[in-house]
């Protein structure tokens, strides 16, 4: 069953947006807890006051939000959710499912969001053709760090498609460098996964296998190739690879005992806090294969159905200032993503994000940007807890491709029932 999102916010729009004649307090679920994050939730906050209104942070600490969705359902269970919270991909289905959320679609005609948005951007922050949620940021998951001194020692080139890449990776493996920084964790395994998927068989072929959950795609050829290159990855990979974390086997590239790692753009600020500059030190580029494609990520935050004015226009402001270019610069200037909207000046972003932009620009255009799915944008996560499993179940065992491609499509089915 499905329920009418309410036109609330609508009464209060045009006085909002020029002067609030209300002050609210705004109470705002999040996760970003530290470093660049927690900068640029204090930069919304300020910018949030400066328009009449109070902050009340709901900060839960833990990186991938689980302990904060298990409070905020706590929260709408007991009839008092808070004004908006950090949300996205599929779960804002779910929520919207719930009845609970309030509709946006003033503030989002006002400022023009469905033009100032790719519309496989705007589409995930829709309930029933209605927006529900403001986006903050776009990662790009599909990137490849590379150290390219690394590669210059060990005579390798660094590679663009995979054939170039195991072709690299031996002579580093000879050079005695550790050719994948990798931590063997299931997400880390799912994002090295959803990454060979797209440079194995292309954009179409991933959103059919990873956004549809068509079983043919799932069980298939391509498929079992995907799997294949997967392991081939893995004996590229130290011992020490199991349980570290991300940023420390970014780490490993920076310090050069390791020559690339497969990861998002997140990564980045670890080069950055170590001081070494794109182009010099290192290298970012999309993973073998995925040049023309681009696989995203995207903060976002929703908006609950609440009663009163007040809270309404809160809401209002909150919506325009998350998507305001002002706001859209500064968080992405810290967080290492780009900005969401279409018309943000890149003047102060370094080249990756630039790459980046006009990676998301181009794919958005030739319809070969796709969701994450190791990272909640393209399924639910029961289906996504279902691939991350047998992922790295076939990780760290011998299983074969072709049963790997065949249990893929039990596990997904056994998930969305």
């Amino acid at each position: 069953m499905t329920y009418p999102l309410k036109l609330g916010l609508g009464a209060v729009l045009a006085a909002t947006l020029s002067a609030p004649a209300l002050a609210a307090e705004v109470e705002v679920l999040h996760w970003w807890t530290s470093g660049g994050e927690a900068r640029s939730v204090a930069e919304l906050k300020k910018m949030l006051e400066e328009k009449g209104h109070t902050w009340k942070d709901f900060a839960v600490a833990g990186g991938g939000g689980e302990s904060a969705m298990t409070v905020l359902k706590s929260r709408v269970v007991s009839g008092n959710p808070p004004t908006a919270a950090q949300i996205k991909g599929p779960a804002i289905q779910e929520w919207g499912d719930e009845g609970v959320l309030a509709n946006l679609d003033p503030v989002a005609e006002a400022e023009s969001w469905d033009q100032q948005l790719p519309d496989v951007v705007s589409q995930v922050m829709k309930y029933d053709e209605h927006y529900v949620a403001v986006p903050v940021n776009v990662h790009r998951v599909n990137w490849m760090w590379a150290n390219p001194a690394v590669f210059e020692e060990a005579g390798a080139e660094i590679p663009s498609t995979w054939d170039e890449f195991f072709t690299a990776a031996d002579k580093i493996q000879a050079a005695g460098f550790t050719p994948v920084a990798h931590g063997g964790q299931p997400w880390q395994d799912a994002t090295t996964f959803e990454s060979v998927v797209l440079g194995v068989g292309g954009a179409d072929f991933y959103r059919s296998a990873l956004v549809d959950l068509d079983p043919e795609a799932l069980n298939s050829e391509t498929m079992v190739e995907a799997f294949q290159v997967l392991r081939r990855i893995k004996s590229y990979t130290d011992e020490g690879a199991p349980g570290r974390d991300w940023n420390l086997a970014t780490a490993m590239v920076i310090n050069g005992e390791a020559a690339m790692q497969f990861m998002g753009d997140w990564a980045k600020g670890e080069f950055t806090s170590a001081d070494q500059q794109p182009g010099e030190d290192y290298v970012c580029l999309p993973a073998p294969g995925t040049g023309d494609a681009f696989t995203f990520n995207i903060d976002s935050f929703v908006m609950f159905d609440l009663a009163g004015d007040e809270a309404g226009e809160g809401q209002i402001q909150l919506a325009s200032t998350i998507m305001s270019p002002a706001f859209q610069q500064i968080f992405n200037l810290n967080k290492g993503s780009i900005p969401a909207r279409l018309d943000v000046p890149l003047d102060d972003f370094d080249d990756c994000a630039i790459i980046s932009n006009q990676d998301f620009v181009q794919s958005a255009e030739a319809g070969t940007l796709v969701p994450s799915m190791a990272h909640g944008m393209s399924v639910s996560p029961a289906v996504q807890g279902a691939i991350f499993d047998l992922v790295t179940q076939f990780y760290n065992s011998d299983m074969a491709a072709e049963e790997a491609a065949e249990k893929l499509v039990s596990a997904v089915q056994a998930a969305q029932y």
